[in-house]
C-alpha cells in the first residue's frame, strides 16, 4: 500500500487512531493533513511527519470545514483521501440518563462531522478518490452503556452506503468498525484513564482473538480501505474486532 503524493486529511489526527493513520499514511508517501480541535497536538504531529501540514479543526464547525477545504485547494491542490476518524463516546450509562445536551453533542461530533466533510471536501476531489470513516462495532452489534453512541456510529455506517451510491463511481466511500481500544475513548466514557482489570477482562472474554484494538489495526484497516489494491470495495464496512461480532 504506497499512497506517493497523496493529499490526506485526517481528522481527529492528533492521538490515537488518528495519530496512527497519520502517521501510516506518511510513511508510504502520503502527505497528510493532520486537523484536531487541539491544534497545539496537531502541529506537533505534523512538524514529526515528512511533508505533513496541520490545521485546527473544530468537527461540529460548517467554516472549520470550508475553511479546510480552501486551504486544501490553495497549498496543494485537492483533496485524494479523507479519513474521517474524529468522534468521541459519551459517558457510560443508561440512555434515559443522559441530558439532552449530551446526546446532541455527541451525534454532531460523530455524524454531523461526516457530513460536512463529505459536503465540502468532495468539490476538491478527483475520480479515483477515497473517504474512510470510523464507525464502530457497537454500531453493529451495540451492548448496553452506550446505547446513545452506539446508534450515532450505526448512522456512521449507514450514512456510508449511503454516501457510496451517491459518489460511484468517481468517489469510493467505506468505513472501519473497531472493537474497543485502549485510547482517550476510555477516559470519555468511563472516566478513567485505563479500565480496571475486571472490566479489561470483561472487554477482552467478549473478543476471541483474546485482546483489544491497538491504533495501528484501524490505521491498517483504514489504509487498505483507501487503497489501490481496494479499487473495487465502495460500501464496505469493515469490523476491526478481533471477531467480537461473531457471538
Amino acid at each position: 500500500m504506497r499512497f506517493d503524493g497523496k493529499r490526506v486529511i485526517v481528522t481527529g489526527g492528533a492521538n490515537g487512531f488518528g495519530e496512527a493513520i497519520c502517521r501510516g499514511f506518511a510513511d508510504r508517501g502520503a502527505r497528510v493533513m493532520v486537523t484536531d480541535i487541539d491544534g497545539a497536538a496537531a502541529q506537533a504531529l505534523a512538524d514529526d511527519l515528512d511533508g505533513a501540514l496541520s490545521f485546527e479543526l473544530d468537527v461540529t464547525s460548517e467554516e472549520g470545514h470550508q475553511e479546510l477545504a480552501q486551504l486544501m485547494a490553495d497549498e496543494w491542490g485537492g483533496i485524494d483521501i479523507v479519513a474521517t476518524n474524529a468522534g468521541l463516546p459519551h459517558r457510560g450509562g443508561y440512555l434515559v440518563n443522559l441530558t439532552t445536551e449530551q446526546f446532541d453533542f455527541m451525534w454532531t461530533v460523530n455524524v454531523r462531522s461526516v457530513f460536512f466533510a463529505a459536503k465540502y471536501f468532495t468539490p476538491h476531489m478527483p475520480p479515483g478518490s477515497s473517504i474512510v470513516s470510523t464507525a464502530s462495532i457497537g454500531g453493529r452489534r451495540p451492548r448496553k452503556g452506550l446505547t446513545p453512541y452506539n446508534a450515532s456510529k450505526g448512522a456512521v455506517i449507514t450514512l456510508t452506503k449511503g454516501l457510496a451510491t451517491e459518489l460511484a463511481p468517481d468517489i469510493r466511500v467505506n468505513c472501519v468498525a473497531p472493537v474497543s481500544a485502549a485510547t482517550g475513548f476510555d477516559m470519555n466514557a468511563m472516566g478513567k484513564p485505563e479500565l480496571s482489570e475486571r472490566m479489561e477482562k470483561m472487554v477482552v472474554d467478549g473478543i476471541p482473538m483474546g485482546r483489544r484494538a491497538v491504533p495501528t489495526d484501524v490505521a491498517n484497516a483504514i489504509m487498505f480501505l483507501a487503497s489501490d489494491e481496494a479499487e473495487f470495495l465502495t460500501g464496505v464496512c469493515l469490523d476491526v474486532d478481533g471477531g467480537r461480532s461473531i457471538g
